[in-house]
Parts: C-alpha cells; sequence; structure tokens
C-alpha cells in the first residue's frame, strides 16, 4: 500500500529549523500502514529535511556550521543572474537534501533516542512550505 499525505508549514527563512517529527508521526498514525517506509521530500531548492538532536547546542552549532561552509557575504553567480540575494541558501539546501526515508515498525519510528526529524529552510524570507509524504507498506 501506498499512502500520500502532506505537512504544511510556515518558515522564518534564514536557516530556520522546525522539528516535524510530531507531525510525521501523526500523518504515520493516520495512514493506518502498520510497517515499511516513510520518504519526506521538500519541494523547492532552498530548504532540506534531515534529522538532528533538536536541543539548544546543536541548534546553535548546525547554523555556525553552514556559515563556515557556505557563507552568505561571499558573492554567489545566482545573484548576479537572479538579484535574490539566496544563492548561498540553494547550495545549503542542494547539500543538506531534499528527501529522507524512515523505517517504521508498528507504526512506529525507527529514529534513536535523540533523533529529530527537522526542516532546514536557508532561503533569505519567510514562506510557506509543504513537506510530502509518501508512506509504503502493509
Amino acid at each position: 500500500m501506498v499512502v500520500t499525505r502532506k505537512i504544511s508549514l510556515q518558515t522564518k527563512g534564514d536557516g530556520d529549523i522546525i522539528d516535524i517529527t510530531s507531525q510525521v508521526e501523526e500523518q504515520l498514525a493516520q495512514a493506518k500502514v502498520n510497517s515499511g517506509t516513510v520518504t519526506l521530500f521538500i519541494p523547492g531548492s532552498t530548504a532540506g529535511i534531515t534529522t538532528i538532536e533538536y536541543e539548544s547546542g546543536l541548534l546553535a552549532d548546525f547554523p555556525t556550521m553552514w556559515e563556515r561552509l557556505i557563507p552568505k557575504s561571499i558573492p554567489y553567480h545566482h545573484d548576479r543572474a537572479w538579484g535574490e540575494g539566496n544563492g548561498y541558501a540553494h547550495i545549503r539546501a542542494s547539500l543538506l537534501g531534499a528527501s529522507l526515508v524512515i523505517p517504521f515498525n508498528n507504526q512506529k519510528l525507527a529514529l534513536g533516542t535523540w533523533q529529530q526529524i527537522v526542516l532546514v529552510d536557508f532561503d533569505n524570507r519567510p514562506r510557506s512550505r509543504q513537506v510530502i509524504l509518501q508512506i509504503m507498506g502493509k
């Protein structure tokens, strides 16, 4: 069985990190699929999905890491072409990735004790985002 669901949310942009674990668990429970995998996908090229321990230290370290790797303050060809000032956001999102696959059993995600699912919006402005979930199993 394949069930497709969506999670809609509003972000602040600028590296906003949003814990979506409970929304994914809720969608999984409503789908009534016992065991399988859930694929999460974020449409768009300036946001990504991953897992992290959602705690204050890492929530401070994560944006600092992105700024060291892909700084906002350097020139990007994308910005010259489009004038949006978000070239860094596209590169950060492509490195993080737009999708994530998580197995589940007895409608329980196989996440570690300190592991949460997060959406990271790198864009330079607030956005309305949708996460598409495809729940596959039996």
